[in-house]
Order: C-alpha cells, then sequence, then structure tokens
C-alpha cells in the first residue's frame, strides 16, 4: 500500500464516502476501492448505499446512473471528462425516431447511456442482465440501444421476439477481429477464449464462453483450465492475475485498453475527497424519468 493510497483510504473514511471502482481502472484505483464491480453490480452497489457520498472510479454514464438511484446523496466524479463513446453515439431524439417507427416495441436501454437517453426509455439493462430483462419483457417488439453487438448476441438467444438495432457499438470492443483471435489462439494454444459480447459476432463464435465482465471472471475462477485469453478490457486481465497467480491470463489483444477508463489517477480520487469537486447534477424532471429505467432494471 503506497502513502497515496494510505491518505486516500484515510480520507474516505473520514468523510464516510463509498468508493465504487470499475473493474477497468487501474490497479492502483481499484485497490482503495470499497467495491470492485462490473456496471451491473455498481448500480445495485449505488442503490443500496447508506453512505451520502458516493465517488464513481468509471465514467460519466456510470456517476449519473448512481445518481440517478441516489437523487438526494453527493455523486462525484473524480475525472470529469472520462466519458463513453458508445453514450455519445445516441441522443434523445434517435430513440423517439425510432419510437414512431415501431410504437408497439419496447425500449430496453443498455447502461452505457446518458441518463437523457435512459430517461426516453422503458427499462435498462447490462450485458450480464440483457438476455434476461428482454425475456422478462411482455413486448414481442424489442428496441435494442445503443449497442448493436450485444443487442445481436441477446437476439441470438430470445429467438421469438423481433430485435430492432440502433448503429452503437463500443470502438474498444467493436474493432476486435477474427484476425486478433487466430493470433491469440496460435500464441497460447491450450488457453480457454472469454469474451465480452459487446465483440462482434464473428468474434463470439471462437470463443469457449461469452459473459459480462462479472462473469468472465467468475468463470475464469471457478474453471479448472489454467490460461485464459480474456476478450475484454486489460483491467480485467490484471484483475484476474492479481487474484489468481497459479492461473495464467492472456489479453486478447495488446490493445484492449479504455482510455476514458484509465483517465482516473488515485491523484483524483484524493483531489476529489478534499475538494468535493465533480459532483453529478442533474434536474428534477430527468432523475424521475431516468430512475424509472434504472429501478426496472433492478428489480429484474
Amino acid at each position: 500500500m503506497t502513502e497515496l493510497q494510505e491518505r486516500v483510504i484515510a480520507l474516505k473514511k473520514e468523510k464516510n464516502a463509498l468508493v465504487l471502482a470499475h473493474y477497468y481502472q487501474s490497479t492502483d484505483v481499484r485497490e482503495i476501492a470499497d467495491f470492485v464491480c462490473d456496471s451491473f453490480e455498481m448500480a445495485q452497489r449505488a442503490f443500496k448505499a447508506k453512505q451520502e457520498l458516493l465517488i464513481i472510479c468509471g465514467v460519466h454514464f456510470m456517476a449519473e446512473s448512481a445518481k440517478i438511484l441516489n437523487p438526494g446523496k453527493t455523486v462525484l466524479l473524480p475525472s470529469p471528462d472520462a466519458g463513453c463513446p458508445m453514450a455519445d453515439m445516441i441522443v434523445p431524439g434517435d430513440v423517439m425516431s425510432l419510437r414512431k417507427s415501431y410504437p408497439d416495441a419496447a425500449v430496453v436501454c443498455y447502461v452505457n447511456s446518458s441518463a437523457a437517453v435512459k430517461a426516453v426509455s422503458d427499462i435498462c439493462c447490462t450485458s450480464s442482465s440483457a438476455e434476461r430483462i428482454v425475456r422478462a419483457l411482455p413486448e414481442k417488439q424489442i428496441i435494442f440501444i445503443p449497442d448493436r453487438n450485444l443487442g445481436a448476441y441477446v437476439a441470438s438467444k430470445v429467438t421469438d421476439k423481433e430485435f430492432i438495432f440502433h448503429e452503437g457499438f463500443c470502438p474498444i470492443h467493436d474493432c476486435i477481429g477474427v484476425g486478433d483471435v487466430l493470433a491469440a489462439r496460435k500464441s497460447h494454444p491450450g488457453a480457454m477464449l472469454l469474451v465480452h459480447p459487446e465483440c462482434r459476432g464473428d468474434v463470439l463464435e471462437h470463443a469457449d464462453f461469452i459473459g459480462s465482465t462479472a462473469e468472465i471472471i467468475k468463470f475464469a475462477l471457478e474453471s479448472d483450465a489454467l490460461e485464459f485469453i480474456i476478450g475484454t478490457e486489460y483491467g480485467v486481465t490484471e484483475h484476474l492475475a492479481g487474484l489468481t497467480p497459479d492461473k495464467s491470463f492472456y489479453p486478447l489483444t495488446d490493445t484492449f485498453l479504455c482510455e476514458n477508463m484509465k483517465k482516473t489517477q488515485l491523484s483524483d480520487v484524493l483531489h476529489t475527497l478534499e475538494s468535493g469537486k465533480y459532483e453529478i447534477t442533474l434536474s428534477a424532471d430527468e432523475l424521475s424519468a431516468a430512475r424509472r429505467s434504472l429501478e426496472r432494471m433492478v428489480e429484474i
């Protein structure tokens, strides 16, 4: 534990702050967090939080989600310019256009989206809950936004419903190709390939396991296999290597890095705790509308 980490831990205790960090954060940030989560668990932890001060070590939509679920609490984002390119690919007007074209469809919104988009959606989902949520809805038509890759994966599992996709995607996962898979297999022929469903369908076809960040971690920890190729952001590879040094973990490619997720530095967390800066604020109408879609997700 470094001196800076000790300062952060002491200050979060002094201020009774709950620090939630995504798995994609750097190791030193993950080590000072109260919980290291994927986006689904982060939403759950924020929803159940007893603390009045929440520090979100992730990207902007995650901090917005925490604020939506806790409108009376203070939510701080240590790196205010940590955004999400996928979330930026859709705006409320896009959703309303899709609703007009498909009036009988339910709008299922991946949490990697802005509060404004959540506010005009019927229900949110995460990569781990998407299939379960779509199955639970009575509607036979599903407008899935914004990730076309996750939507296509869910559609392949839920074949009794019609899916309409928005053409959004995660640039980090979408740029991975079959060539990357074949190269990784050649370098590590005995390793299992674990892939996130934000990847393209032709990549998923080669996977030994497909799942959310938390599901990939759980599978790797519980599997009898000793070698794994990790098909999601490098932070997961790092996290697993730290948890189980007796197993070997390899990133699918060396470019599997989300710059936005890596923007939060330990010094940023300390500065936020000291100053109370970078608070997430949303209008009352936006909070109320977006809260309904997130609460429905958490309930299901």
